[in-house]
């Protein structure tokens, strides 16, 4: 007969089995996490696969147009293809349980309308319909700040701003991504289904092998910036954006919104910044924001007029008079986002442009 001492052994083993058996399965969950980054050899994107990298994740896809080598190298599986292909995008949505969406054009010509709508709008309802197809029970979408935070005057605002609707529309990326947003929370909202929008600022730090968002600064190098507007910025470095993007996946919550900034500045500051830390005097000429309307207007009729390309558009020249500014204390509390010293983005991103493109005709 078995004694109460031997009853009270046995559950306590069968307990601490219990136990060992949650802990192999959590952390064989952990490991089984099979990811899809569309878009995932941007700026961004490229961060983000070098973070889960580092960290081993072994389960990883990437959807872009060409995926390099180091990525396949690396054991990366590469899908080539477009977001807007049904069939690719089915194809690369196979076998996912969350997908990192970065696929985008980045534009602010106002002219790229219809090429960045068909990628943002049309490309997103083609991936969340395939996602819920395939059974993907999350979503981590990369939007911008500048859907939420933009203003005409210095506020800083948070995720609970109202959305300035009546900015954003007057300028085609602005206007994409904020349909985007809309897209994503329609199609993607079925039960199982957790969708976290992403909002981060000018992304700033090494590694921007397109000038996809560091041109300004590229541009600054090159004294090829004539004065200092009127207006405001935020950026973030890319690689604290990669690091939240990643929390986001455990931590973000169901259509929620989280807007990645470090500090908030007027292009004065940012621009005095950039001269201290290059060496490069800063624009010392202030016009009007009046001015600065009717002069890019000016420039960009004389160079359509000629079928070329402007090296101004009205649109920047208007964005730069607005203020981009927010508070990420949301995403620091929920997500642990952790914004490195702006002065060490800088030094970076000066570094790698300097490095990577400084002399090779790209003022050409």
């Amino acid at each position: 007969m078995i004694n109460k001492i031997e009853i009270l052994s046995l559950r306590a083993s069968q307990y601490c089995g219990e136990i060992i058996l949650m802990v192999k399965t959590k952390a064989i969950a952990k490991t089984e996490k099979r990811i899809l980054i569309t878009g995932g050899t941007g700026f961004l994107g490229t961060h983000i696969v070098r973070q889960f990298l580092d960290a081993g994740e072994t389960n990883l896809k990437v959807m872009a147009s060409r995926v390099p080598v180091w990525m396949k190298d690396a054991g990366v599986k590469a899908v080539e293809g477009s977001v807007t292909n049904r069939d690719d995008v089915a194809k690369a949505c196979k076998n996912v349980s969350a997908i990192f969406h970065l696929a985008g054009k980045v534009s602010r010509d106002n002219n790229d309308a219809a090429a960045m709508n068909r990628i943002h709008l049309e490309g997103t309802r083609v991936l969340c319909e395939a996602a819920t197809e395939a059974g993907v029970q999350n979503m981590i979408l990369a939007s911008s700040s500048g859907t939420i935070a933009v203003t005409e005057d210095d506020q800083i605002v948070d995720e609970t701003y109202p959305p300035p609707v009546d900015i954003i529309l007057r300028w085609a990326y602005y206007a994409s991504k904020y349909f985007q947003e809309r897209a994503a929370i329609e199609n993607f909202n079925r039960d199982g289904q957790r969708l976290v929008i992403m909002n981060p600022s000018l992304l700033l730090g090494p590694d921007d092998e397109r000038l996809s968002s560091t041109k300004p600064v590229l541009d600054f190098l090159g004294k090829k910036v004539p004065y200092s507007p009127g207006g405001g910025l935020n950026f973030v470095d890319a690689r604290d954006a990669a690091a939240a993007f990643i929390s986001a996946l455990e931590k973000g919550r169901h259509q929620e919104k989280y807007l990645l900034g470090s500090e908030n500045m007027t292009f004065e500051q940012f621009f005095g910044r950039l001269s201290r830390l290059s060496g490069v005097a800063a624009p010392m000429l202030k016009v009007s924001k009046k001015l600065a309307m009717a002069g890019s207007s000016i420039i960009s009729s004389f160079y359509n007029n000629w079928g070329k390309t402007s090296p101004v558009m009205p649109s920047e020249v208007e964005q730069a008079e607005c203020f981009w500014y927010f508070d990420s204390s949301k995403a620091i509390t929920e997500l642990g986002f952790a914004p490195r010293d702006s002065q060490e983005t800088l030094q970076d991103t000066i570094a790698y442009l300097r490095r990577n493109f400084l002399g090779e005709g790209v003022f050409d």
